[in-house]
């Protein structure tokens, strides 16, 4: 008689320094390309003779793409594994950027933006591969460092960029960083089948599958994953409304092009990486996740205000003179240093949002509510840059940011109530446990 034999169950790879640092070198590398395209994008759409509401269509685009394509991935890396996922949408950025360098007008653009938006998926994966890797009291530490990952590419990224565009050649001149950043994406995926290894063992193809929407009811019957989204929802709008518009606010107040928007992106990415990769984690494990979350909202929010308020007369155009060195400082030279603070911000929550999640999600649906999150994401990045076009061109200039700053407002005040219920239920599973010893 023969008798089967079940397999071995999959042990996902242990937390080791080299594994964490390929993963950290394919999100940089594949961020260094994305970094590389969006700070030129409005410049790059007015070259192809664009409207404003139109520029603020490409980012809408992109992310509409992203909603529909971010749960799939975040499913299906549940269920294949997280390499594959990771293969398939770094292949997708390469070839979406080789089109966007060669479109002929803005609603071939917008139509490339949006493909590029279906295969941009990697980021609840990369977050569900920490996860699967890294214990709960440790998950916001490792999702801060890649956090900081995503911070270096907004470093050499937009600066590279700035560096490489060359507006005085019109269209011309805004391709070479785009084939740039297609390289980068390819440079990538080379990286993941090469070096990484996979960290989920692949699903019983017998096994039932979820419906799409069973995510959704997972997530609203969870305390704290459905306030978690709400957060993401509400402050990623006001950032979004503030990312889309950025690049059209400093040429019109300041007389800004695709260098100084690049160069300002960069000095956002030294903040977020110096944040994330030595503060985020000890800070969350000090005060607590929601309430180092709330604290970002807000700081963003102020920095937006500071940003609209400062009065362009006060900042102008002049010369730092170290010994024989001379540095020439571009009008308006407080907006970095604005910007600055909102980094710190914006560098405090997306670590604590995905350490949250996944502290309160079990693991086989840690991927699909990361995914989830990564949705809510792409919703306010639908909708957020619809309206900063409207806000933009019918109201003035500076509302996107104010309605953003406003925004911030009730997104902290979810997310302290989101940290109230992991502590009820801490509570209500240490009595269970007392009744039951």
């Amino acid at each position: 008689m023969t008798v089967s034999q079940t397999p071995p169950p999959h042990t996902p790879p242990k937390v080791k320094a080299p594994a964490l640092a390929v993963l950290f070198a394919v999100v940089f590398i594949n961020l260094v390309g994305f970094g590389l395209v969006v700070p030129l994008l409005p410049f790059f759409a007015q070259s192809l003779q664009a409207e404003a509401w139109q520029i603020t269509l490409m980012f809408s685009a992109y992310s509409l793409g992203q909603f529909f394509a971010e749960p799939f991935w975040g499913r299906l890396s549940d269920r294949i594994g997280r390499k594959p996922v990771l293969l398939a949408t770094l292949i997708a950025n390469a070839l979406g950027y080789l089109m966007l360098a060669f479109v002929p007008n803005i609603w071939l653009a917008i139509a490339v933006r949006l493909f590029t938006g279906l295969g941009a998926g990697n980021i609840s994966t990369v977050q569900g591969y920490v996860a699967d890797v890294t214990p709960p009291e440790q998950r916001a530490g490792r999702m801060g460092l890649i956090g900081a990952a995503f911070g270096l590419g907004f470093i050499v990224g937009p600066g590279l960029g700035g560096l490489l565009t060359q507006p005085q050649l019109g269209h011309i001149g805004y391709q070479l960083p785009i084939f740039l950043a297609a390289g980068l994406a390819a440079l990538a995926a080379v990286g993941v089948v090469v070096f990484l290894r996979e960290s989920r063992a692949k699903a019983d193809p017998a096994a039932p599958r979820p419906a799409f929407l069973s995510g959704l009811h997972d997530a609203r019957a969870n305390p704290v994953v459905s306030r978690v989204l709400v957060v993401t929802l509400i402050y990623m709008a006001g950032f979004s409304a503030m990312e889309s518009v950025f690049g059209l606010w400093s040429e019109s107040r300041y007389q800004w092009g695709a260098r100084e928007v690049g160069l300002s992106f960069m000095i956002v990415g030294v903040i977020s990486t110096l944040n994330q990769g030595f503060l985020a984690g000890r800070l969350a494990r000090r005060f607590g996740e929601s309430r180092v979350l709330a604290t970002g909202m807000l700081l963003f929010g102020l920095s937006l205000v500071l940003q609209v308020t400062a009065p362009a007369p006060w900042f102008p155009a002049t010369r730092f003179s170290l010994g024989a060195l001379t540095i020439p400082v571009v009008q308006g030279w407080i907006i970095p240093i604005v910007m600055a603070v909102g980094a710190c911000g914006m560098s405090l929550a997306m670590p604590n949002i995905s350490a949250m999640i996944s502290r309160a999600s079990p693991p086989d649906r840690q991927g699909t509510m990361l995914g989830l999150n990564m949705a809510s994401s792409s919703v306010a990045r639908i909708f957020g840059p619809l309206f900063a076009g409207a806000l933009f061109s019918g109201f003035g200039h500076d509302w996107p940011f104010l309605i953003g700053a406003l925004l911030t407002v009730p997104a902290a005040i979810m997310a302290i109530n989101a940290g109230r219920a992991i502590r009820r239920g801490q509570v209500a599973a240490a009595e269970a446990a007392k009744s039951l010893s």
